[in-house]
């Protein structure tokens, strides 16, 4: 019997013809039944463009309202269809459960109408989602732009719950048509959400224009009914380098891609941090937030961490010291902050274990017999990493020692996304080329998993792309002349006979 069920929402309606058998992501063998996505291709997609009128009847103040309600709904004390999402996320995510029920009880709060209006002001102007915003030009005429919905198709990743909250609140204050593909590692999030916005306003614009299904990833008996041009118009994909590359075969005119590639994030930690015994452990619990918060789950999580400690014997030493620092600090973080995976990945640990006795090439902080709990803070005894970078993870860090903090920003690459920094003034004195060199959000360090959806994303502006940015041109031919004026106030020459 499978351990769970995954319903079809598609624009107000629930669909429980369960006939499509999964697993989850959990390796645990758990399966779940969801009706066949391939029999609904048809009806998931929205074929008239038209239809998203409706969402032009509301006001951004009666979207707010609506939001507003809606995270109040999602209280994980008395909606269901949240307590189901959180009980089968327990077993389906690699958060610790701690951590995990922080966040359910949590991420709603992003529906507030504060924080919307701030994403829309700082991400879009009300503006332009109001109405349409004149812009007097030099020729004299006056250009009306206007950002409109758009039929779009979020992929979305199932690391945290915060996604598929965040989807949703971008589709909302866009006023799109969407579909959100959930992962098989949080199937129910934004299913959740769906069905709760039909129990509080069935006929309200945005539940219309919501749609939530699970398919896998490449069932072409979908795919190839979903992504074509003349059923969507914007596909936001959160994925690595293979579904990336699956999903741009159906890619042509009419179709724009918004990928939000994996991403891998960094600490930068100036000397000032190491210049007494107190600044240092005051420090080192602010790295120990961005290493291990979230169960280190996250992109915007500190893997390698940089310290510009000096390479000498001192400079080692106190490298090493700071290391334990962070160690220490990491064991003492709030539950609901940092609990450790639910599960840790054999090959790090035997990795980290490998480089136990290796002392003239790394300081190794942890509990041998508990890896998987404590996790680790790597100190390299040399200012290079570690080899093993793209398995850090589950509250396992390196820390990298260098002459001149400056040097780490050579090993930033287009895929580095935020960057902790300490102190301040190191952060202003080393953003613009850092940002040439890859880097993407740069803040001070502790603040890793407080971001703030009123930011650009991975070097982008998700709702301003997820928009479709039209103009209306008005020109006056008394002050913006046409080019048949110009052609009629000019003597044209007789033409030459043969």
């Amino acid at each position: 019997m499978p351990d769970f069920k995954v319903p079809l929402v598609i624009r107000g309606k629930v669909i429980e013809d369960y006939s499509a058998e999964f697993g989850d992501r959990s390796g645990t063998g758990r399966t779940f039944t969801t009706p066949d996505a391939g029999k609904y291709a048809r009806q998931i997609v929205n074929g008239n463009p038209a239809s998203l009128i409706d969402l032009y009847d509301i006001s951004m103040a009666e979207i707010y309202d609506y939001l507003e309600e809606l995270g109040e709904r999602l209280n994980l004390e008395t909606n269901p269809y949240w307590q189901e999402a959180f009980e089968v996320s327990r077993h389906s995510s690699n958060l610790s459960h701690s951590v995990l029920e922080h966040v359910y009880r949590t991420c709603p709060t992003i529906f507030k109408k504060e924080f919307a209006r701030e994403v829309v002001e700082t991400r879009i102007g009300s503006k332009f989602l109001e109405g349409w915003a004149p812009s007097p030009c030099a020729d004299g005429r006056t250009i009306y732009v206007r950002a409109m919905g758009a039929r779009c198709v979020h992929i979305i990743a199932g690391n945290v719950p915060v996604v598929a909250t965040a989807t949703v609140l971008r589709c909302a204050i866009t006023r799109s048509d969407s579909i959100i593909k959930v992962p098989s590692n949080d199937p129910l999030t934004a299913s959740a959400i769906a069905r709760t916005m039909i129990d509080m306003a069935p006929d309200h614009p945005l539940t219309k224009h919501l749609s939530v299904a699970y398919w896998k990833g490449g069932d072409e008996t979908v795919e190839t009914i979903i992504y074509q041009a003349a059923n969507v118009e914007k596909i936001i994909a959160w994925g690595g380098y293979a579904s990336i590359k699956h999903i741009s075969k159906y890619l042509g005119p009419g179709i724009d891609l918004i990928t939000l590639d994996p991403k891998s994030s960094t600490t930068l930690i100036g000397k000032q941090a190491l210049e007494s015994d107190e600044r240092m452990r005051e420090v080192a619990e602010r790295v120990a937030a961005d290493l291990g918060g979230w169960d280190q789950e996250a992109c915007v999580n500190a893997r390698v961490m940089f310290v510009e400690s000096g390479t000498d014997t001192p400079g080692i030493a106190r490298a090493n010291k700071f290391g334990q620092y962070i160690y220490e600090a990491m064991q003492k973080l709030p539950k609901t902050l940092s609990a450790g995976p639910i599960n840790f990945d054999g090959h790090l640990k035997a990795e980290v274990q490998s480089i136990l006795a290796m002392d003239d090439f790394y300081k190794v902080y942890t509990d041998p017999t508990a890896i998987e709990k404590t996790g680790a803070v790597i100190v390299s005894q040399f200012s290079e990493q570690v080899d093993f970078l793209k398995l850090l993870y589950g509250r396992v860090g390196n820390l990298v020692p260098l002459d001149d903090i400056e040097e780490a920003i050579s090993y930033f690459t287009p895929a580095t996304q935020t960057v902790g920094i300490y102190p301040d003034s190191l952060r202003v004195r080393l953003r613009d080329l850092a940002a040439l060199m890859g880097g993407q959000i740069f803040q001070p360090v502790g603040y890793a998993i407080t971001g703030s959806l009123s930011a650009p994303q991975d070097g982008i502006e998700p709702e301003r792309r997820m928009c479709r940015w039209v103009v209306d041109n008005h020109c006056d031919p008394a002050i913006t002349p046409g080019p048949w004026v110009h052609a009629a106030a000019q003597k044209m020459p007789e033409p030459v006979g043969e």
